[in-house]
């Protein structure tokens, strides 16, 4: 049994498509270190900051650029958080709402491509990471639409200092300023829609350009801080890939235990009925979600829910994106919540103080989720368009 277990430990790490978690781990640290996070910030503040509640609009779209440039949710929030959330506070922003705004907005990373938890998504359930990389760019817009509605009814009510507005000069001065970092997302996904390169080889090509223009272009980023941008990326990646190799031996266990055939028993009721059955493994992840971080849940749930999923012939790219998104939303639940714990942390509030402050953002997410459930077209019909 021992001798199982190391040869799946070693077998769970050795994995070709993963190989794109530590690149994209490394294109995001690349890009905080090069100035590519703070020149986008610096554009949504031009372009939308004066508007009234004009942080929290800057805060979505700049959680959504991120979002395209990283794929973590965690790396993300933090490096928005410690941005934003002191010139939130000093424009008379609540610290509670706009902390819950930051963190809602930064799980979008988990579904924007390239997303980490897409990847390991992909390996485990043997679906396309392409595929689900753009299956992914609609749900995430529509979550950040949904963080714009409901940031719109809140400042209604609040009182908050209006950034004055940009002239427009200076408005395209940001644009352009922040054109280097926009440029990447847009390489990553002409190039995954053309098949110029694979998932993994997109790490390797966001790694490099991030290198490029944080070195050369905006020379932000130098060569002796290069050290300290490889150890932080070797930390993080340690972290996901011991969690990869470990989940897998539980994949072996699920799968000799026949936990599959046990699932698909107890769902049989709802097997014909796929809303229903999508719904109720929504609930079951999310409920999970709130005990246990992401990477697990995908690693030890995915191999359950799949063969349960094939049966009732729902689309697995399409599964993969709710599967996710439920996984996300996990992030933000307590007591777990590893994005919770996060903004908590770089806010300096408590968790109490978090979760007043996130409920209504969660709240909406659920409801897209719903919406995403009952309508496979807003996910499926992007999808064959892009394709």
């Amino acid at each position: 049994d021992s001798v199982i277990i190391a040869e799946n430990l070693i077998n769970g790490a050795d994995n070709f498509p993963l190989l794109a978690v530590p690149l994209f781990i490394l294109a995001g640290e690349l890009m905080n270190a090069g100035g590519l996070s703070h020149r986008i910030v610096s554009m949504a503040m031009s372009l939308v900051g004066h508007i009234r509640g004009g942080l929290g609009y800057v805060a979505i779209i700049s959680t959504l650029l991120f979002a395209s440039l990283s794929g973590s949710p965690i790396a993300d929030t933090a490096a928005l958080g410690a941005i934003l959330i002191p010139m939130m506070v000093n424009s008379g922003y609540d610290i509670k709402r706009s902390s819950g705004l930051i963190a809602a907005g930064g799980i979008t990373a988990a579904i924007i491509p390239p997303s980490i938890g897409f990847i390991i998504f992909g390996v485990t359930a043997g679906v396309s990471i392409t595929d689900l990389f753009l299956a992914g760019i609609v749900p995430g817009l529509i979550m950040g639409l949904g963080l714009v509605i409901v940031w719109a009814m809140i400042v209604r009510k609040e009182k908050m200092q209006v950034q004055p507005k940009k002239p427009v000069k200076e408005m395209v001065r940001e644009v352009v300023n922040a054109f280097w970092a926009l440029l990447l997302p847009v390489i990553i996904l002409v190039g995954l829609r053309f098949g110029f390169f694979t998932a993994t080889e997109a790490g390797v090509v966001a790694a490099v350009y991030a290198l490029i223009v944080g070195l050369l272009i905006y020379r932000k980023l130098k060569v002796r801080d290069l050290y300290h941008v490889l150890i932080r990326s070797a930390k993080m990646s340690s972290i996901v890939m011991f969690l990869v190799a470990s989940a897998l031996v539980s994949s072996w266990l699920i799968a000799v235990g026949n936990l599959p055939s046990e699932v698909i028993g107890l769902l049989e009721p709802v097997m014909d009925h796929p809303i229903l059955l999508l719904l109720l493994i929504n609930l079951i992840v999310i409920l999970v979600g709130m005990v246990m971080d992401m990477t697990p849940i995908i690693l030890i749930l995915t191999p359950v829910f799949m063969p349960v999923i094939m049966d009732a012939g729902v689309d697995p790219v399409y599964f993969g994106v709710l599967f996710i998104m439920c996984t996300a939303i996990g992030l933000l639940t307590p007591p777990v919540g590893n994005v919770l714990n996060v903004i908590a942390g770089v806010s300096k509030i408590s968790m109490e103080d978090v979760v007043k402050g996130i409920w209504p953002f969660i709240i909406v997410e659920m409801i897209v989720l719903i919406l995403l459930t009952i309508f496979p077209s807003l996910i499926l019909l992007p999808l064959e368009w892009l394709n």
